[in-house]
């Protein structure tokens, strides 16, 4: 019943704020965006009756940009994480993601860089394109390394696109363990559950004097820390 409640509030809300969105869009302004999405994605929190216990947010720069790379185990660890993560952050996202009206605009419009799955070089002109924004805005994003949902909880083999947006842009890694959204909200479940969910944010992985034969090493490290946090 919460998930349908909070499914109208945002129908709602986005009806209330198009023309808000509109007057950003025109002015190019950007920033505006992610305050609206957090205070959006709060409430949302609340009507779910969600709990949150976060650690580790001591360990990020507001002025830095990093790479964040959190487990997947839900649907709901991507809005968890935009509003967690205490400064403005892009998502690599699958193509078919910005044909959602209203919403896709809004994600071009702030940067967001689409990828197209089905073909060779999607997944290496998706990278190219983050690390130029990285490099010339100072950006920060957030993946998901193992690309996909868990369908059992338990921790998937790690991709490497993450890792080689951070050897080409020379951000630090900011590994961090979700846990208690699988319960909350499995794949394939379209009700969310009340319950707890915890974030640990740990300190950031340097990729200082790495090059692309260290990703292995990179990746292992980050495996790791996430790992242990999922087995405490």
């Amino acid at each position: 019943m919460r998930t349908i409640v909070l499914l109208l509030v945002y129908v709602v809300i986005i009806i209330l704020v198009i023309p808000v969105l509109i007057i950003l869009y025109l002015l190019r302004l950007k920033l505006p965006f992610f305050w609206i999405t957090k205070g959006v994605l709060k409430l949302g929190q609340k009507i779910l009756g969600v709990r949150l216990e976060v650690c580790g947010l001591e360990n990020i720069d507001k002025k830095k940009f990093y790479i964040f790379m959190p487990n997947h185990l839900s649907i709901v660890d991507g809005p968890i994480m935009l509003m967690l993560i205490p400064q403005p952050v892009r998502v690599i996202l699958k193509k078919e993601v910005f044909r959602i009206p209203v919403i896709g605009q809004v994600m071009r419009h702030v940067n967001f860089v689409s990828v197209d799955r089905r073909g060779k070089r999607g997944g290496k002109e998706s990278i190219e394109k983050a690390t130029k924004l990285m490099k010339e805005k100072g950006y920060s994003f957030l993946i998901f390394p193992e690309g996909t949902r868990s369908l059992n909880g338990k921790l998937q083999k790690f991709r490497r696109g993450g890792f080689f947006l951070a050897i080409n842009s020379r951000a630090p890694i900011v590994p961090v363990t979700i846990t208690g959204t699988y319960e909350l909200m499995p794949k394939g479940s379209f009700f969310i559950k009340r319950g707890k969910i915890r974030v640990a944010f740990y300190p950031p992985v340097s990729v200082r004097g790495m090059d692309r034969d260290s990703i292995p090493v990179l990746l292992s490290k980050v495996k790791t820390t996430i790992l242990s946090g999922l087995n405490e």
